[in-house]
Protein backbone atom coordinates (compact mmCIF):
# COMPACT_ATOMS: atom_id res chain seq x y z
CA UNK A 1 0.00 0.00 0.00
CA UNK A 2 1.24 3.43 -0.94
CA UNK A 3 1.56 5.50 2.18
CA UNK A 4 3.81 8.54 0.90
CA UNK A 5 1.31 11.59 0.02
CA UNK A 6 -1.21 10.24 2.96
CA UNK A 7 -2.05 12.72 5.62
CA UNK A 8 -1.12 10.52 8.89
CA UNK A 9 -4.89 11.14 10.13
CA UNK A 10 -5.56 8.84 6.81
CA UNK A 11 -3.15 5.75 8.34
CA UNK A 12 -4.62 2.38 9.43
CA UNK A 13 -4.08 2.61 13.24
CA UNK A 14 -3.14 1.64 15.59
CA UNK A 15 0.26 2.84 14.58
CA UNK A 16 3.16 4.50 15.51
CA UNK A 17 4.68 7.42 13.53
CA UNK A 18 8.28 9.40 14.05
CA UNK A 19 8.18 13.17 13.16
CA UNK A 20 11.25 13.21 11.23
CA UNK A 21 11.71 17.18 12.24
CA UNK A 22 11.74 16.61 16.06
CA UNK A 23 13.74 13.94 15.68
CA UNK A 24 16.15 15.41 13.53
CA UNK A 25 16.16 18.27 15.91
CA UNK A 26 16.78 15.62 19.02
CA UNK A 27 19.69 13.82 17.49
CA UNK A 28 21.19 17.21 16.63
CA UNK A 29 20.86 18.59 20.18
CA UNK A 30 22.39 15.59 21.84
CA UNK A 31 25.73 15.38 19.16
CA UNK A 32 26.13 19.13 19.66
CA UNK A 33 26.15 18.65 23.57
CA UNK A 34 28.09 15.48 23.23
CA UNK A 35 30.96 17.31 20.66
CA UNK A 36 30.95 20.46 22.83
CA UNK A 37 31.58 18.35 25.90
CA UNK A 38 34.72 16.87 23.86
CA UNK A 39 32.80 13.16 24.30
CA UNK A 40 31.62 10.84 22.03
CA UNK A 41 27.95 9.39 21.68
CA UNK A 42 27.68 5.89 21.25
CA UNK A 43 23.42 5.74 21.16
CA UNK A 44 21.24 2.64 22.38
CA UNK A 45 19.35 0.75 19.27
CA UNK A 46 17.21 -1.07 22.25
CA UNK A 47 15.11 1.92 22.06
CA UNK A 48 14.09 2.63 18.30
CA UNK A 49 14.99 -1.22 17.29
CA UNK A 50 15.57 0.14 13.96
CA UNK A 51 18.98 -0.03 11.92
CA UNK A 52 17.43 3.14 9.14
CA UNK A 53 17.53 5.11 12.49
CA UNK A 54 20.62 4.02 13.73
CA UNK A 55 22.21 4.84 10.50
CA UNK A 56 20.93 8.50 10.99
CA UNK A 57 22.41 8.31 14.64
CA UNK A 58 26.01 7.50 12.73
CA UNK A 59 25.53 10.05 10.04
CA UNK A 60 24.68 12.46 12.85
CA UNK A 61 28.26 12.00 14.27
CA UNK A 62 27.75 8.99 16.62
CA UNK A 63 30.75 6.41 16.68
CA UNK A 64 28.47 3.20 17.38
CA UNK A 65 25.58 1.75 18.17
CA UNK A 66 24.81 0.38 21.27
CA UNK A 67 22.70 -3.04 21.69
CA UNK A 68 20.82 -4.75 24.37
CA UNK A 69 21.02 -8.30 22.91
CA UNK A 70 23.18 -10.33 20.98
CA UNK A 71 20.54 -10.80 18.42
CA UNK A 72 19.94 -7.09 17.74
CA UNK A 73 24.01 -6.68 16.92
CA UNK A 74 23.50 -9.25 14.51
CA UNK A 75 20.59 -7.37 12.89
CA UNK A 76 22.79 -4.28 12.98
CA UNK A 77 25.83 -5.23 11.61
CA UNK A 78 23.78 -7.38 8.96
CA UNK A 79 22.68 -3.76 7.98
CA UNK A 80 26.04 -2.38 7.20
CA UNK A 81 26.66 -0.97 10.76
CA UNK A 82 29.67 -0.97 13.17
CA UNK A 83 31.21 -0.28 16.08
CA UNK A 84 28.52 -2.23 18.06
CA UNK A 85 28.82 -2.74 22.06
CA UNK A 86 27.05 -5.50 23.17
CA UNK A 87 26.00 -3.27 26.92
CA UNK A 88 24.92 -6.85 28.54
CA UNK A 89 27.30 -9.74 29.65
CA UNK A 90 26.67 -13.18 27.74
CA UNK A 91 27.79 -15.77 29.52
CA UNK A 92 26.49 -19.06 27.91
CA UNK A 93 28.19 -20.64 24.98
CA UNK A 94 25.07 -20.32 22.12
CA UNK A 95 25.80 -16.75 22.35
CA UNK A 96 29.21 -16.30 22.96
CA UNK A 97 29.22 -18.69 19.51
CA UNK A 98 27.10 -15.89 18.23
CA UNK A 99 29.39 -13.02 19.20
CA UNK A 100 32.74 -14.84 17.70
CA UNK A 101 30.01 -14.93 14.48
CA UNK A 102 29.76 -11.78 14.44
CA UNK A 103 33.25 -10.43 15.30
CA UNK A 104 34.59 -12.46 12.35
CA UNK A 105 32.08 -9.91 9.69
CA UNK A 106 32.72 -6.95 12.00
CA UNK A 107 36.24 -7.09 14.18
CA UNK A 108 35.05 -3.52 15.53
CA UNK A 109 32.47 -5.50 17.82
CA UNK A 110 32.77 -5.02 21.24
CA UNK A 111 31.15 -6.68 24.40
CA UNK A 112 30.87 -5.94 28.36
CA UNK A 113 32.22 -8.67 30.73
CA UNK A 114 31.30 -8.90 34.92
CA UNK A 115 32.31 -12.65 35.70
CA UNK A 116 35.42 -14.94 35.56
CA UNK A 117 33.18 -17.52 33.98
CA UNK A 118 32.07 -15.21 30.92
CA UNK A 119 35.58 -14.82 30.65
CA UNK A 120 36.92 -17.87 30.27
CA UNK A 121 34.11 -19.08 27.71
CA UNK A 122 34.73 -15.98 25.10
CA UNK A 123 38.43 -16.30 25.75
CA UNK A 124 38.10 -19.97 24.33
CA UNK A 125 35.81 -19.31 21.94
CA UNK A 126 38.00 -16.28 20.45
CA UNK A 127 41.37 -19.28 21.01
CA UNK A 128 39.28 -21.93 19.12
CA UNK A 129 38.78 -19.44 15.70
CA UNK A 130 42.20 -17.31 16.33
CA UNK A 131 40.38 -13.75 16.56
CA UNK A 132 40.66 -11.72 19.56
CA UNK A 133 38.14 -8.96 20.73
CA UNK A 134 37.62 -5.47 22.97
CA UNK A 135 35.48 -6.20 25.84
CA UNK A 136 34.58 -3.51 28.66
CA UNK A 137 34.21 -4.12 31.97
CA UNK A 138 30.62 -3.89 33.15
CA UNK A 139 30.85 -2.20 36.64
CA UNK A 140 27.56 -2.33 38.78
CA UNK A 141 26.93 1.22 40.26
CA UNK A 142 23.96 0.94 41.95
CA UNK A 143 21.37 -0.47 39.84
CA UNK A 144 22.26 -4.16 40.72
CA UNK A 145 21.20 -5.61 37.62
CA UNK A 146 24.83 -6.99 36.02
CA UNK A 147 28.17 -5.63 36.60
CA UNK A 148 30.89 -6.48 39.36
CA UNK A 149 31.03 -4.88 42.70
CA UNK A 150 33.40 -1.48 42.38
CA UNK A 151 35.38 -3.22 45.34
CA UNK A 152 36.07 -6.63 43.40
CA UNK A 153 36.39 -4.93 39.80
CA UNK A 154 40.47 -4.47 39.70
CA UNK A 155 40.94 -8.01 40.80
CA UNK A 156 38.42 -8.81 37.61
CA UNK A 157 40.53 -6.61 35.28
CA UNK A 158 43.44 -7.98 36.17
CA UNK A 159 42.23 -11.30 35.48
CA UNK A 160 41.12 -9.88 31.84
CA UNK A 161 44.33 -8.13 31.32
CA UNK A 162 45.92 -11.67 31.70
CA UNK A 163 43.47 -13.32 28.66
CA UNK A 164 45.46 -13.63 25.47
CA UNK A 165 42.27 -12.81 22.96
CA UNK A 166 40.55 -10.16 24.88
CA UNK A 167 42.00 -6.66 24.99
CA UNK A 168 40.58 -4.36 27.90
CA UNK A 169 39.22 -1.19 26.44
CA UNK A 170 37.96 0.36 29.75
CA UNK A 171 34.61 0.18 31.73
CA UNK A 172 30.42 0.72 31.58
CA UNK A 173 28.87 2.06 33.99
CA UNK A 174 25.26 2.51 33.91
CA UNK A 175 23.32 3.92 36.61
CA UNK A 176 20.18 2.78 35.27
CA UNK A 177 18.18 3.18 38.79
CA UNK A 178 18.24 7.61 38.80
CA UNK A 179 17.38 8.15 34.94
CA UNK A 180 13.93 9.07 36.10
CA UNK A 181 14.31 10.44 39.24
CA UNK A 182 11.85 13.32 39.47
CA UNK A 183 14.06 15.97 40.72
CA UNK A 184 16.71 17.85 38.36
CA UNK A 185 19.08 18.37 41.05
CA UNK A 186 18.24 15.18 43.28
CA UNK A 187 18.79 13.04 39.69
CA UNK A 188 22.17 14.97 39.37
CA UNK A 189 23.36 14.55 42.96
CA UNK A 190 22.34 10.88 42.54
CA UNK A 191 23.98 10.34 39.20
CA UNK A 192 27.36 12.14 40.75
CA UNK A 193 27.16 9.42 43.42
CA UNK A 194 27.19 6.23 41.69
CA UNK A 195 29.22 7.36 39.20
CA UNK A 196 31.70 8.41 40.98
CA UNK A 197 32.18 4.64 42.34
CA UNK A 198 33.53 3.58 39.30
CA UNK A 199 35.93 6.98 38.77
CA UNK A 200 38.94 5.34 40.90
CA UNK A 201 38.87 2.57 39.03
CA UNK A 202 39.15 4.09 35.28
CA UNK A 203 42.39 6.15 36.43
CA UNK A 204 44.07 2.66 37.94
CA UNK A 205 43.34 0.73 34.90
CA UNK A 206 44.19 4.01 32.52
CA UNK A 207 48.05 3.45 34.41
CA UNK A 208 47.85 -0.32 34.00
CA UNK A 209 47.13 -0.31 30.28
CA UNK A 210 47.08 1.88 27.62
CA UNK A 211 44.34 0.06 25.72
CA UNK A 212 41.84 1.05 28.72
CA UNK A 213 40.43 4.31 27.11
CA UNK A 214 36.61 3.85 27.01
CA UNK A 215 34.14 5.28 29.86
CA UNK A 216 30.99 4.61 28.96
CA UNK A 217 27.95 5.69 30.68
CA UNK A 218 24.63 7.76 31.26
CA UNK A 219 21.53 7.80 30.12
CA UNK A 220 19.10 10.23 28.28
CA UNK A 221 17.45 11.63 32.09
CA UNK A 222 21.37 12.34 32.74
CA UNK A 223 23.04 13.10 29.51
CA UNK A 224 23.89 16.96 30.60
CA UNK A 225 24.64 15.53 34.19
CA UNK A 226 27.04 13.07 33.10
CA UNK A 227 28.89 15.05 30.29
CA UNK A 228 30.61 16.93 33.27
CA UNK A 229 31.84 14.28 34.75
CA UNK A 230 35.65 14.42 33.38
CA UNK A 231 36.14 10.74 32.94
CA UNK A 232 33.41 10.02 31.39
CA UNK A 233 34.08 9.33 27.54
CA UNK A 234 31.05 8.20 25.83
CA UNK A 235 27.51 8.44 26.24
CA UNK A 236 25.04 5.06 25.48
CA UNK A 237 21.72 7.38 25.34
CA UNK A 238 18.83 5.55 23.87
CA UNK A 239 15.11 7.64 24.41
CA UNK A 240 16.52 11.34 23.75
CA UNK A 241 16.08 10.11 19.94
CA UNK A 242 11.97 9.17 20.72
CA UNK A 243 11.06 10.38 23.88
CA UNK A 244 8.15 9.19 26.21
CA UNK A 245 5.45 10.19 29.10
CA UNK A 246 7.76 9.02 31.68
CA UNK A 247 10.53 11.30 30.62
CA UNK A 248 8.48 13.96 29.55
CA UNK A 249 7.38 13.84 33.61
CA UNK A 250 10.79 14.71 35.25
CA UNK A 251 12.17 17.50 35.63
CA UNK A 252 15.19 19.09 33.66
CA UNK A 253 17.82 22.01 34.07
CA UNK A 254 15.69 24.73 32.96
CA UNK A 255 12.00 23.07 33.91
CA UNK A 256 11.75 20.92 37.36
CA UNK A 257 8.58 20.31 36.08
CA UNK A 258 9.32 18.78 32.59
CA UNK A 259 12.34 18.01 30.33
CA UNK A 260 12.65 20.18 27.88
CA UNK A 261 15.61 18.89 26.00
CA UNK A 262 14.31 16.89 23.74
CA UNK A 263 10.59 16.57 21.91
CA UNK A 264 8.24 13.70 21.65
CA UNK A 265 8.83 12.64 18.04
CA UNK A 266 7.49 9.14 18.32
CA UNK A 267 3.78 8.95 18.43
CA UNK A 268 1.13 6.52 18.14
CA UNK A 269 -2.05 7.26 16.36
CA UNK A 270 -5.57 5.36 17.86
CA UNK A 271 -8.59 5.66 16.47
CA UNK A 272 -12.44 6.16 18.38
CA UNK A 273 -14.01 2.85 17.63
CA UNK A 274 -17.20 3.05 19.99
CA UNK A 275 -19.02 5.95 21.38
CA UNK A 276 -22.10 4.31 22.42
CA UNK A 277 -21.47 4.53 26.60
CA UNK A 278 -21.59 8.20 29.04
CA UNK A 279 -18.72 9.66 29.89
CA UNK A 280 -15.94 8.22 27.73
CA UNK A 281 -15.21 6.90 24.03
CA UNK A 282 -13.39 3.51 23.57
CA UNK A 283 -10.18 3.36 20.88
CA UNK A 284 -8.41 0.68 19.22
CA UNK A 285 -5.20 0.60 20.60
CA UNK A 286 -4.80 -1.15 23.71
CA UNK A 287 -2.30 -3.44 25.74
CA UNK A 288 -0.82 -5.05 22.48
CA UNK A 289 -0.09 -1.41 21.41
CA UNK A 290 0.59 1.10 23.72
CA UNK A 291 3.31 -0.51 26.92
CA UNK A 292 1.69 -0.13 29.94
CA UNK A 293 4.41 0.60 32.71
CA UNK A 294 6.21 3.80 32.36
CA UNK A 295 4.27 7.24 31.96
CA UNK A 296 0.57 7.74 31.54
CA UNK A 297 0.03 8.25 28.07
CA UNK A 298 -0.43 11.59 26.79
CA UNK A 299 -2.84 12.94 24.26
CA UNK A 300 -1.45 16.07 22.00
CA UNK A 301 -3.64 18.57 21.07
CA UNK A 302 -6.25 18.14 23.98
CA UNK A 303 -7.26 21.54 25.65
CA UNK A 304 -10.38 20.03 26.70
CA UNK A 305 -8.46 17.36 29.65
CA UNK A 306 -9.08 14.55 27.83
CA UNK A 307 -7.23 11.21 29.22
CA UNK A 308 -6.20 7.93 28.13
CA UNK A 309 -6.01 4.84 30.03
CA UNK A 310 -5.93 1.14 29.25
CA UNK A 311 -9.22 -0.97 28.71
CA UNK A 312 -8.40 -4.58 27.76
CA UNK A 313 -5.98 -5.99 25.44
CA UNK A 314 -7.29 -4.15 21.97
CA UNK A 315 -8.50 -1.15 23.22
CA UNK A 316 -8.25 1.61 25.29
CA UNK A 317 -10.50 4.49 27.10
CA UNK A 318 -10.53 7.98 26.33
CA UNK A 319 -12.22 9.88 29.34
CA UNK A 320 -12.88 13.46 29.16
CA UNK A 321 -14.10 16.19 32.49
CA UNK A 322 -16.62 17.73 30.28
CA UNK A 323 -18.66 14.81 27.90
CA UNK A 324 -19.32 17.43 25.18
CA UNK A 325 -15.61 17.51 24.77
CA UNK A 326 -15.61 13.83 24.13
CA UNK A 327 -14.25 12.85 20.25
CA UNK A 328 -16.58 11.48 17.77
CA UNK A 329 -16.37 7.75 15.91
CA UNK A 330 -13.56 7.48 13.38
CA UNK A 331 -11.47 10.15 15.43
CA UNK A 332 -8.08 9.76 14.92
CA UNK A 333 -6.24 10.92 18.41
CA UNK A 334 -2.44 11.37 18.50
CA UNK A 335 -0.90 9.96 22.01
CA UNK A 336 2.67 10.28 23.37
CA UNK A 337 4.01 6.63 24.04
CA UNK A 338 3.75 5.80 28.22
CA UNK A 339 7.56 3.87 27.23
CA UNK A 340 9.44 3.91 24.00
CA UNK A 341 11.50 0.96 24.21
CA UNK A 342 8.58 -1.63 24.65
CA UNK A 343 6.03 -0.01 23.08
CA UNK A 344 8.09 0.24 19.71
CA UNK A 345 8.95 -3.95 20.18
CA UNK A 346 5.32 -4.56 19.41
CA UNK A 347 5.34 -2.54 15.87
CA UNK A 348 6.42 -3.99 12.32
CA UNK A 349 7.19 -0.36 11.12
CA UNK A 350 7.42 3.57 11.67
CA UNK A 351 5.52 5.68 9.36
CA UNK A 352 7.67 9.05 8.96
CA UNK A 353 5.86 12.29 8.87
CA UNK A 354 6.96 15.91 7.95
CA UNK A 355 3.96 18.14 9.62
CA UNK A 356 1.25 15.94 8.64
CA UNK A 357 2.22 14.20 5.70
CA UNK A 358 3.48 10.90 5.37
CA UNK A 359 6.68 10.87 3.55
CA UNK A 360 7.73 7.17 3.96
CA UNK A 361 8.60 3.93 5.98
CA UNK A 362 11.61 2.61 8.17
CA UNK A 363 11.24 -1.09 8.89
CA UNK A 364 11.41 -1.88 12.79
CA UNK A 365 13.62 -4.64 12.01
CA UNK A 366 15.24 -5.34 15.14
CA UNK A 367 11.74 -6.09 16.56
CA UNK A 368 12.08 -9.30 18.48
CA UNK A 369 15.22 -9.46 19.01
CA UNK A 370 15.51 -10.39 22.59
CA UNK A 371 17.82 -13.24 22.56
Amino acid sequence: MKTSGKNKFDLDTPCLVLDLDLLETNLRKMQDAVNRAGKNLRPHAKTHKCSPLAQKQREAGAIGICAAKVSEAEALVKAGLGGILVTGPVPTPGKIKRLVEILAVDPSLMVVVDHREGVNLLDAALSERGLSMDVLLDVDVGLHRTGVKPAEALELADYILSRERLRLRGIQAYAGQVQHIRSYDDRKTASHQSLQEAVPLFRELEKKAETCTIFSSSGTGTFDIDLAVPEVTELQVGSYACMDAEYLDIGSAENDRQFTSFGPALRLLTTVVSTNQKGFVTVDAGLKSLYRDGGTPKIIGSESGMTYTWFGDEYGMVICPDPVGLPPIGTVLELVTSHCDPTINLFNQFYLIRGNDVVGVWPIDLRGCSQ
